[in-house]
């Protein structure tokens, strides 16, 4: 069984996605939230580069995700920055249950589509929606995949703030075009003045859908006044293939009753 943001992977992830780094997702989500009175969710929180920002600009925010070793880094990482956020949790999209109602929910850097299943999916925005207060938010990432080239090896390579070396192997092994997802198989390795301490391999799903497919999605699940934005830019509609694409989409749930 090949294991999912393990102990490796999420060091890398800490690594290469530190905390004060903004691909301009931190100022566009830092924005579009900056009103928010209430309690905002972020699904899928990693090791807490967005979250963080947010908690320091003195929001309140939740959080969870599926990987304890991302959540032991989060806690540390927001230990180091002086926030506590209230909830800090492990627990997976579609199935995590809260007695609380958000302002807004937040899935930022193409998480969501860690859900490579559409059915598991589909179940995580119905979550979405129901834990949203009447009128709440929901702010979401996707990205489409250009680059499906089966059993095509890249290579990256990192030191860790203790000096170690830490290389991944990234090949994608399955393409499935009916169903819209790939998998894609990493072999983490940990070396030490030239000898491997440790390795990790890891499966890793990703979906895609398309921009309209999507919209209509979030329509048929009850979201209204839905905002499409490319690259951080709000309200400007994608172009190109390569453009971060995000939805910003209303839980009217007055209207839905009436």
């Amino acid at each position: 069984m090949l294991g999912y943001y393990n102990k490796i992977s999420s060091e890398v992830y800490d690594i290469d996605k530190y905390i004060g780094l903004s691909f301009g997702d931190v100022e566009f989500y830092s924005d579009r939230l900056a009103a928010c009175k209430g309690s905002i969710l972020e699904p899928g929180v990693g090791t807490g580069r967005i979250l963080i920002p947010l908690l320091e600009k003195g929001l309140y925010v939740d959080g969870f995700d599926v990987s304890e070793e991302m959540l032991k880094i989060c806690r540390t990482n927001c230990e180091k920055r002086g926030v506590i956020p209230k909830k800090l949790f492990k627990g997976e999209m579609g199935s995590v249950s809260l007695d609380a109602q958000y302002e807004a929910i937040i899935v930022p850097t193409g998480t969501f589509l860690l859900l490579h299943r559409r059915e598991d999916s589909i179940q995580a925005l119905k979550n979405f929606y129901n834990h949203l207060s009447n009128g709440g938010r929901l702010i979401l990432d996707i990205f489409l995949q250009t680059d499906l080239e089966i059993d095509k090896v890249s290579t990256r390579t990192w030191e860790s703030k203790n000096g170690y070396i830490i290389t991944l192997e990234h090949k994608v092994v399955e393409v499935d075009y009916i169903n819209q997802y790939s998998i894609s198989h990493h072999r983490y390795e940990k070396w030490s003045n030239g000898e491997l301490l440790q390795t990790e391999l890891e499966r890793f799903p990703v979906r895609w859908y398309g921009i309209e497919e999507f919209k209509l999605l979030l329509e048929q699940l009850g979201f209204e006044d839905i905002i499409i934005s490319a690259d951080y830019k709000y309200g400007q509609h994608p172009t190109k293939s390569s453009q971060i694409i995000t939805f910003e989409a209303v839980a009217n749930k007055a209207a839905n009753k009436a």
